[in-house]
């Protein structure tokens, strides 16, 4: 009886040794693994942050540098000189038609109290010394008063029209900026997606970065020359509107001056 309680005791201590020991070896070799797996964790952090802090946040105008270089330099270029002769073409005229802008009711009442006291020559030096088409307008009026009213309605009319196409000088031009920008850009956009689908079939398989990378550089174009007709388009309007409003004011300005013109007796009816 005293060896198997003896027997039993031996077997218990000696699983219970092995048990402990096992446990301990466990945690000795998890404790590691658990310590390696860590430590690769913050290491990968600290890369992502390293990285972060290398990146430096772009500003608007290196933004579109980048953009500009992923859009291909080949096509994007194009569409960009597009915009740069379109904006030129759109300073020049909105500043000549700016200084071509006078204070209209002023200048008739000028005008015709230069008729009143010195007469057609007083008149025509007050047109000389005004900038702008209706001044242009009323002197080639004036200069046809002894030939009669018929000769000047002819001679204003005719003027007329010279001054009109003076104002809408470079127009055409800005106009097939307009057009030709977004062709320009979608003509990228199509090359750019063949160009993909030639990678792809070169790779023998459908990759979504191939596919993606393709897509995003040829649609760049396209951005790029939507935006280019956009700004000149506003340009366009804005030039239109301030031609329309001087043709207006010339129109209204000639049938004062044949008025004016009557009135005084400059010129025989």
């Amino acid at each position: 009886m005293k060896k198997i309680i003896s027997s039993l005791a031996i077997a218990a201590f000696l699983t219970f040794g092995l048990t402990t020991n096992t446990v301990a070896q466990d945690s000795t070799t998890a404790t590691p693994m658990e310590n390696v797996a860590e430590q690769a964790q913050a290491g990968a952090s600290e890369e992502v942050k390293a990285e972060e802090a290398e990146a430096p946040e772009l500003d608007f105008i290196q933004t579109l540098k980048q953009k500009y270089i992923e859009g291909d330099p080949l096509w994007m270029t194009p569409v960009l000189i597009c915009l740069i002769i379109g904006i030129a073409l759109s300073i020049e005229r909105i500043v000549y038609l700016n200084l071509s802008t006078v204070n209209t009711a002023k200048f008739i009442e000028e005008v015709e109290g230069a008729l009143k006291s010195g007469g057609v020559e007083a008149a025509k030096e007050v047109c000389r010394n005004t900038r702008g088409p209706i001044a242009s307008i009323f002197y080639q009026g004036l200069d046809r008063s002894e030939e009669g009213i018929e000769m000047v309605e002819k001679s204003v009319v005719s003027y007329g029209g010279v001054q009109m196409g003076l104002l809408e000088k470079g127009l055409s031009w800005l106009s097939l900026f307009i057009a030709l920008a977004p062709m320009l850009g979608f003509l990228g956009t199509v090359i750019g997606m063949i160009q993909a689908f030639d990678k792809i079939i070169q790779d023998g398989q459908v990759s979504p970065t191939t596919v993606a990378g393709g897509i995003k550089v040829a649609l760049l174009t396209t951005v790029f020359g939507l935006i280019a007709a956009i700004f000149l388009q506003i340009f366009y309007n804005y030039i239109v509107s301030k031609i329309d409003g001087l043709v207006n004011e010339m129109e209204d300005a000639s049938i004062s001056l044949v008025d004016m013109m009557l009135k005084h007796k400059v010129t025989k009816a």
